[in-house]
């Protein structure tokens, strides 16, 4: 397994930068596989992970897959018990090994490690949680205050920066920043072929076949491919830093996921030598300085043989990734490589001279970029100095941690006495003719205990008594925009280059027009028999229009730059204005409540009720008349076409009551059904008259008016009894009473002639 993986090391596997994979391959927001690994979210890399600006998932299992997190010492273990249980457990991995000798090493069980010892190097933030005892918080309100100077380094002629990450780009469209990384996982499953290698991999569509053969080169092209696209948006991060005026950053130690890994690590110079190179030559552009700070378990303090072989690994891939970038003489000086140098391990002389000897050890190129930096558990300004001017070895001065672990028979906590240390910390980096840099971070307000105070602050409110041309690494969560505030705040240069991002909108990419090329593309949907309202087209019609029938693409090189106006600037916990909106979701309306009527049902609603009534005015007059012959059946329709007309008033009121003012009625209200009863009597007078005519023509006989006089008292009650349909019938009757009186007239006159 060794011999192998030396040769994997040193075997060559292209001459030239391979061709930008697949933009989907590597985009997290198309490959659920590209994850964010977690230092670049970390104020510092002994901070804890900063999840408020994680847009996706972070890597978490490091610990259980890399032996640079196996720090802290193995535990003695714990006496056997149940031997004959231990022997079968034994036995059965033995087994389990036989079989799988063949294919992988067979993961060795994870042992649960126990809390390290406070003074080791352990994550100084994962314990904030964690609530103080009431010894605790009165040591620390009890402690003697900081003495601040009140020096501010103004006019500013330094280098603000940051480390690692831009929050603003990593929510661009499409994402930009350095830190893709994977799970191991997934380096495995890409060692098998796709199931079509005809077409490009895609996350879903087009995925690697496990059952065909694996090859571990295949594997390392996958994991070469996230490397490549980190570097090439290093480029983008550093043209977006020099339009606002930043011009420090730090390089992410993650750009090459596992490169100094014991068994899946890697070269750079076979593959990305190229990009690298592109990367350093706009740097040397446009005068940035970068820098890169391995991870707090990179020690050469320790005890532990493999601890040591691991830094070993993880300072030469440092070293080698920014020798590739081909810098300028000064320019490669000034990229050094930040080192804490780790836990006590329960004696701090005997951890120092594990140090020299390994520091002498080191290659040449790995000295010349190595520097140290105070921290804030274990080792203090006075105790790092001292062997910083014996090896020769430049010391960066953290204020913040100094603030938490200082020698108190020398100094007291605060800024104003470190300065007294100010010129022999400055010639530790003269003497090897390197730029000076310092650190500077602030606790967060609530924060009381030293364990509290080791949790960094957002953004910081200040700056400290440093030169005014230092180079200033601002270690804060909010990366850049903590150097924004600072810019604001003091008015440096770069502060008018940035205006307020509006919240949940970005006009610097094209992801409002891509939504709407695809639209256009896409089949159009038949219409269904249910017509829309003409609001919703309305509002149909006015949302394509914004989502970019009529928006323009956005050039490439000016994607996510922040557009003319330079909105690139979030206020202070405003971190959700970089996510797009969440889409509100109304809650069903409860049953009996009020829906929101459009004006279209209205004007509907209005129409049906209008044209009924019309209908039952137009059908009582032209059949007033012959309403004498009309049947039970035609009578109970008639009624029923009433009822309706009268329901459609009703609702057509509520509707136009339900949303609309008063004054909106748009048409005149026809009479209602309770005042055209009385109208629809008016006919009957009409009626008597006739009948009065023709008794004066031809007069009737004495039985026949007597029938006469019977039905004219009906008539002249009928009035009173209008709602009832007996006295339209009684006034009927005497119709037929006058027909009958002709017939006996005609019938009289044939008797005459006879």
């Amino acid at each position: 397994m060794v011999a192998a993986k030396r040769k994997r090391h040193a075997a060559p596997t292209a001459a030239a930068v391979p061709s930008p994979p697949p933009n989907g391959l590597t985009n997290p927001q198309e490959n659920s596989e590209v994850i964010d690994a977690p230092n670049a979210y970390r104020a510092s890399p002994d901070s804890d992970v900063d999840q408020r600006l994680a847009p996706g998932p972070i890597k978490s299992e490091a610990g259980s897959e890399s032996p640079l997190s196996d720090v802290p010492d193995v535990e003695p273990p714990a006496k056997k018990r149940n031997t004959k249980k231990g022997a079968a457990k034994a036995g059965a991995a033995i087994k389990k090994e036989k079989e799988d000798v063949a294919t992988e090493t067979t993961p060795a069980k994870k042992t649960p490690v126990k809390k390290a010892a406070k003074d080791d190097m352990d994550d100084p933030e994962a314990e904030d949680e964690e609530e103080a005892g009431e010894e605790e918080l009165s040591a620390a309100l009890g402690r003697p205050p900081p003495v601040n100077s009140d020096y501010l380094p103004l006019p500013w002629k330094g280098r603000l920066g940051y480390a690692c990450l831009n929050t603003y780009l990593r929510y661009s469209t499409p994402p930009v920043f350095a830190s893709r990384t994977c799970r191991i996982a997934s380096i495995l499953e890409h060692r098998h072929p796709l199931r079509d290698p005809n077409e490009p991999e895609h996350p879903t569509k087009n995925r690697p076949d496990r059952e065909q053969p694996a090859s571990i080169e295949r594997g390392q092209k996958y994991v070469e491919a996230l490397g490549v696209a980190n570097a090439r948006d290093v480029i983008k991060m550093l043209r977006w830093n020099d339009k606002y005026g930043i011009k420090f950053m730090r390089l992410s130690s993650e750009m090459f996921p596992f490169a100094s890994h014991e068994e899946y690590g890697y070269k750079l110079a076979p593959f990305a030598s190229e990009v690298l190179a592109e990367v350093g030559k706009v740097v040397a552009e446009l005068g940035h300085r970068v820098t890169t700070h391995p991870g707090q378990f990179t020690q050469l303090g320790s005890p532990r043989k493999q601890v040591i072989d691991n830094a070993l690994r993880d300072l030469a891939f440092h070293d080698e990734m920014l020798s590739l970038l081909k810098l300028p003489e000064q320019m490669d000086r000034d990229a050094v490589m930040i080192l804490h140098l780790g836990g006590v391990f329960g004696d701090k002389v005997a951890t120092l001279d594990r140090f020299r000897e390994n520091y002498k050890a080191l290659p040449q190129s790995v000295k010349n970029r190595l520097v140290l930096e105070n921290d804030d558990v274990s080792w203090s300004v006075h105790e790092l100095l001292p062997v910083c001017e014996e090896l020769n070895i430049p010391m960066v001065l953290d204020y913040h941690h100094h603030n938490i672990i200082f020698d108190s028979e020398q100094l007291r906590e605060g800024t104003a006495d470190i300065m007294n240390l100010y010129p022999r910390i400055k010639a530790t980096w003269d003497k090897k003719g390197i730029k000076q840099k310092m650190h500077y971070s602030e606790p967060t307000p609530a924060a009381i205990t030293g364990r509290q105070r080791r949790k960094h602050n957002p953004r910081v409110a200040t700056l400290p008594p440093c030169a005014d041309d230092m180079d200033l690494m601002i270690e804060a969560k909010d990366k850049e925009q903590a150097v924004f505030e600072l810019m604001k705040t003091f008015k440096l240069p770069g502060y008018n280059t940035f205006n307020d991002i509006i919240p949940h909108v970005r006009n610097d990419d094209n992801k409002m027009a891509m939504q709407a090329s695809n639209k256009k593309k896409a089949t159009p949907k038949k219409k269904g028999k249910k017509v829309k309202d003409e609001d919703e087209e309305i509002e149909d019609d006015e949302e394509g229009a914004v989502n970019g029938e009529t928006a323009a693409l956005v050039p490439e090189e000016e994607v996510g730059m922040g557009g003319p106006e330079g909105r690139v600037y979030w206020p202070p916990g405003m971190e959700d204005w970089l996510r797009p909106k969440k889409r509100e979701v109304k809650p069903k309306a409860a049953p009996g409540s009020a829906k929101k009527v459009t004006p279209a049902q209205k004007r509907k609603a209005l129409a049906d009720a209008v044209a009924l009534e019309a209908a039952v005015k137009e059908q009582h007059e032209s059949d007033e008349d012959a309403a004498e012959a009309a049947t039970p059946a035609t009578k109970k329709a008639k009624e029923a076409l009433k009822q309706r007309a009268a329901a459609a008033r009703a609702k057509s009121d509520a509707l136009q009551n339900a949303t609309a003012p008063p004054a909106a009625a748009s048409a005149p209200a026809p009479a209602t059904t309770t005042k055209s009863a009385p109208k629809r009597k008016t006919p009957a007078p009409k009626v008597k008259k006739e009948k009065e005519e023709k008794v004066e023509v031809t007069p009737p006989t004495s039985d026949d008016a007597e029938s006469e006089l019977e039905l004219n008292s009906s008539e002249e009650d009928a009035p009173a009894k209008a709602p009832k349909r007996p006295a339209r019938a009684g006034a009927r009757s005497s119709g037929r009473a006058n027909k009958s009186k002709v017939s006996y007239q005609e019938a009289d006159v044939s008797m005459d002639e006879d």
